[in-house]
């Protein structure tokens, strides 16, 4: 346990100075090094993972305590992005990603476990890990919608920040969006599937709001797919159909949570 939690403020520390060595680019010639976000990242995401799995695997079984579920979804999100930053540009991205996953490690590691390790079927772990990725790749389209928001109002009142001068073109923000949430959508879909072949009862009292939530995000989400196909949605209208989507995940996963673990405990 010692070993991970130096491992975590470690990567923390990485984190927090990948995130001023960004900012420090920006400023200096408004252009990003990849490679070098790239390096920083890896090495940040190498320790976070390295601390996560000290924290979650304990007594034989997972604790899948909120916080610590909150900081392992930071560390997906930021293996998605990475991954995906070898070939599309996202390092953008880390402007948001690095403060929010050295906060979300530090809640972890400071913080104590509010629920018991449980020891999971193998069929159970696989849709928990499904669940996981949807949330992730979601939680990455939100953020990218935040974005090309951003972008969106920029250009309307012809600002030029530093910024906006390392963003894509518009249509390529467009474009990615909607294809994280393509992914994001199947992903659901099958940890919903999951949920209902290997659960006994999926609409037990715990797991009763996550069900909900999640089934309205699938419909949002659904709705959102449709009208880009047919309606040619995008901008402004894609982008609150996206939040839309993932405050309905956010309340029925994080919200739900909270309130088993802090509120009625």
């Amino acid at each position: 346990m010692m070993t991970g939690s130096i491992l975590g403020f470690v990567a923390i520390a990485i984190y927090l100075a990948g995130w001023v060595f960004h900012q420090r680019q920006l400023r200096l010639d408004s252009q990003t090094k990849p490679a070098a976000l790239q390096i920083v990242a890896g090495g940040a995401i190498l320790l976070h993972g390295f601390a996560i799995g000290d924290l979650m695997f304990v007594d034989g079984g997972l604790d899948l305590s909120l916080l610590k579920i909150i900081a392992l979804l930071a560390l997906v999100i930021n293996i998605l992005v990475w991954i995906s930053g070898l070939k599309k540009p996202l390092q953008n991205l880390n402007l948001l990603l690095f403060p929010i996953s050295a906060l979300s490690l530090l809640v972890a590691l400071l913080s104590t476990s509010t629920k018991p390790a449980l020891i999971m079927s193998v069929e159970i772990q696989a849709h928990v890990l499904i669940s996981i990725l949807a949330y992730s790749l979601l939680a990455i389209a939100a953020l990218q919608a935040l974005l090309a928001g951003y972008q969106d109002w920029q250009l309307k009142h012809k600002h030029q920040n530093l910024l906006m001068r390392t963003f894509p073109p518009v249509q390529t923000m467009e474009t990615l969006l909607f294809e994280l949430i393509w992914a994001g959508e199947i992903l659901l879909t099958l940890s919903l599937l999951s949920g209902f072949l290997f659960y006994d009862d999926l609409f037990a009292q715990k797991l009763v709001h996550k069900v909900v939530f999640s089934l309205v995000a699938w419909a949002v989400y659904a709705i959102l797919l449709w009208g880009r196909h047919y309606r040619g949605w995008r901008g402004n209208k894609a982008i609150r159909w996206t939040w839309a989507g993932f405050s309905a995940i956010l309340l029925g996963f994080i919200g739900s949570k909270f309130v088993v673990e802090f509120i009625l405990s």
